[in-house]
Formats: structure tokens, sequence, C-alpha cells
């Protein structure tokens, strides 16, 4: 059963360190699979490591943080090659596609080379919740700020644009996060923003912000807009999972 609107949840959380496996699943990862809707049987869930470059560790541990939260994953991986012929089929299938941190301008870059760009946005059009972590939710927006080219964070412009904002993660446990999302937005290098401190989620119905969520009582999420020349930033209202 897919959603009843194209869903993003664009989140700094959703995973944490496992007690008995490396990583788990936490409570914005169950929110993005109740709002697939899925009844009944065990959720479908598509993992991406492509930010990380298919690691195969990386992929073994989340496949078993997936399973031990009763999840039936599968995952897409582009190297050496991609695993299935069918992305767009395959990704079709799934209620939720989840996907992992690292460098979002190498993931936005084998994405585009492998179609995976067009075939997610025919899953979310379909329904299929798109969610993930760090570069797993800048993807979605325009753009954001990254470590992809190296310790001093830079601007990241050519996201998949699924929604008209950019994306800020890690806000309150970053230190240069705060300020180059808030230059960049000045000089009009990205758009108005939305924002997560680690533990909270962006909730989007279509192509507009629905709520602002947390998983832990001390993260919020904010929205950060040009105004009157200078830059505003405004706390956002933020529900606790």
């Amino acid at each position: 059963m897919p959603a009843d609107a194209p869903t993003i949840l664009a989140s700094s959380g959703g995973i944490a360190s496992g007690r008995r496996t490396r990583f788990r699943f936490t409570a914005l990862t169950d929110f993005a699979v109740e709002l697939s809707g899925v009844t009944g049987r065990s959720p479908r869930v598509c993992l991406l490591a492509t930010a990380m470059g298919d690691d195969k560790a990386v992929l073994h541990y989340l496949t078993e943080a997936a399973q031990d939260r009763g999840f039936l994953p599968s995952h897409l991986s582009l190297f050496p090659m991609p695993t299935v012929d069918d992305i767009t089929g395959h990704l079709l299938e799934q209620d939720v596609v989840w996907v992992f941190g690292g460098s979002v301008a190498g993931l936005l870059a084998m994405w585009r080379l492998h179609g995976v760009d067009t075939a997610l946005r025919a899953a979310w059009q379909a329904g299929v919740v798109l969610t993930g972590i760090s570069a797993g939710s800048i993807c979605w927006h325009v753009g954001g700020t990254t470590d992809s080219f190296g310790p001093q964070l830079r601007p990241v412009t050519n996201g998949l644009g699924l929604v008209p904002y950019a994306n800020g993660v890690h806000y309150d446990s970053e230190d240069q996060r705060r300020p180059l999302l808030h230059r960049l937005i000045g000089d009009g290098v990205l758009p108005s923003a939305y924002a997560t401190d680690d533990g909270a989620g962006v909730l989007y119905r279509g192509t507009q912000f629905a709520e602002a969520i947390s998983e832990n009582d001390t993260a919020a999420a904010y929205f950060i807009d040009k105004l009157d020349g200078g830059v505003v930033e405004t706390q956002l209202d933020t529900r606790r999972l």
C-alpha cells in the first residue's frame, strides 16, 4: 500500500549504534515505515549506501539492522555494476527507500549516471516513501552544505530537487553547518532551507512542508529564509515521536 501522497522524510536521524548489531534503526525510520501505510506484512525497505561507495560491510550492517527491526530489506548497489536490471521496477516494489549518509556529491553523480534519479522520482510519485540521513536527506532537495569535498564544508547545488528547498543536516553538532547555510542563502546560492538537529526530521507531503518531528527531547528543526536583505532563521514547532 503506497502512501496517499508523494512523501519524503528528510532527517538527521533514524539510525544509531546498535546493542547487539553495528546499527539499529530508530523512531524516525519507524515513522517513515508508518507513513507508507503498510499493514499485515513485513515492510519492504530498499537500502541505498551509494554515498558510502556501496561498501559491502555497511550494506551488511544495514541489512542486519533492518532484519532486526522486522523489515524485509533489499539493497540497490551501483558498484561495480547495478545489482538489479530494472531499477525503477525494483524501487516501485518497495514501501520505503532509505538512503545512508556519506558523499552526497558522489551519490548524485552515480545516481544520474545509472538513472536512479529518474527511478526515485517515479517511486516518489507512486507513493513510495523516501527517507534517509545526512546525504540521504540533502539529496531530495535543491542542495545544501556538504563535506563531500573535504573537511571544510562547501555547497552542493545539484540535488534532485523533488522539493524546492535547500537542506541543512547535523545543524547542532557540526559548527560549520549553520553559518555556511545562512551565507549561501543570503548570497542567493541556495533557496530557502529546512534544517535539522541530530535526531530531527522534516516531513514533506508533495512538495510542501507538513511538519517537523524529533526522536529525542532536544532536537529541533528550523526554516531559514532570506528576508529584507538579511537571513532569518525560525525554529519550528517539533513533534516528539
